[in-house]
């Protein structure tokens, strides 16, 4: 078998997604055929190698699996507890038997709602990675209500500072004001194309609007809808079909549709449509 980089081998595998598995070789804590390997580039037969994670074997890949959890508020989204301060995990919430999954991406620990797992670390790292913008929908509870400028502000810049180390500038985010509000606070609905750290609380804390509570209510099209907190099921063949199809893996699909149609990628923003006869070049098949 080919030689294929490690990162790739333990997101394979179900262990961790490849950004983590990243970490953990930068860590120390990977060995291939009993000797520790710290370099990102290395590659390894998965067929062939001993490759181990924390001194277990991992190059028997596991049938993918996919599933679909309600975080709850005040939740770690990892496997576990790394500052060892006692605090629970999502871990703690999959059914018996599925530790070897790993969440997609990441919920703030105060922050409840749609988390995605699975062992596919290909499927995994393409629904992270911002060149693939599937969408987060999110609620959030804010102080105040924001005024037409603040939600235009939220609107246009995402973020107004890129994360440290992204080549990349921020996407514009779909914001609207909800119906529910009181005298003293608002709910915004808010659709992303990408996860940053701390996106949504930087954008509407920017735009004078702190966020009291954060409720994702899906990502990549698949709902939360119907889940208790710390409720979790698996995946239809449909929405993985879907996730596959969003992220180039599988045939080609439109993404899933803004609710509103805000927050649209830019390659697909609807172009304006002109009326009365088009204009040819001569000699030019009509």
């Amino acid at each position: 078998m080919t030689e294929i980089r490690l990162q790739k081998i333990i997101a394979q595998a179900g262990v961790a997604s490849r950004r983590e598995a990243e970490r953990l070789i930068a860590g120390g804590r990977v060995t291939v055929n009993g000797r520790a390997v710290t370099e990102l580039g290395a590659k390894a037969d998965p067929g062939a190698d001993a490759v181990k994670v924390d001194g277990k074997l991992v190059t028997r890949r596991e049938a993918p699996a996919y599933f679909l959890m309600y975080k709850p508020r005040n939740v770690l989204t990892t496997m576990r507890d790394e500052e060892k301060k006692g605090r629970p995990t999502v871990a703690e919430l999959l059914p018996p038997g599925r530790r070897r999954v790993f969440p997609v991406g990441r919920l703030d620990f105060d922050a409840e709602g749609a988390l995605l797992f699975t062992n596919d670390g290909e499927l995994a790292h393409r629904l992270t990675h911002p060149s693939f913008q599937a969408p987060r929908v999110y609620e959030a509870k804010v102080k105040g209500t924001p005024d037409a400028k603040a939600l235009a502000r939220m609107s246009r810049r995402g973020a107004s500072r890129p994360d440290r180390g992204s080549a990349l500038p921020p996407e514009p985010a779909g914001v609207r004001l909800l119906p529910s509000q009181t005298e003293t606070n608002a709910w915004l609905r808010i659709e992303l194309r990408e996860g940053r750290h701390h996106h949504i609380k930087k954008m509407c804390e920017e735009a004078g609007h702190p966020v009291l509570k954060l409720v994702r209510r899906s990502f990549a099209g698949v709902k939360a809808q119907g889940l208790a907190p710390g409720g979790v099921r698996p995946l239809t063949g449909r929405e993985v079909d879907r996730l596959k199809s969003l992220t180039g893996l599988g045939k080609p699909a439109p993404p899933p549709p803004s609710r509103e149609g805000w927050a649209l990628p830019r390659s697909r923003r609807p172009s304006k449509l002109k009326t009365g006869k088009r204009k040819t070049s001569p000699g030019r098949p009509r």
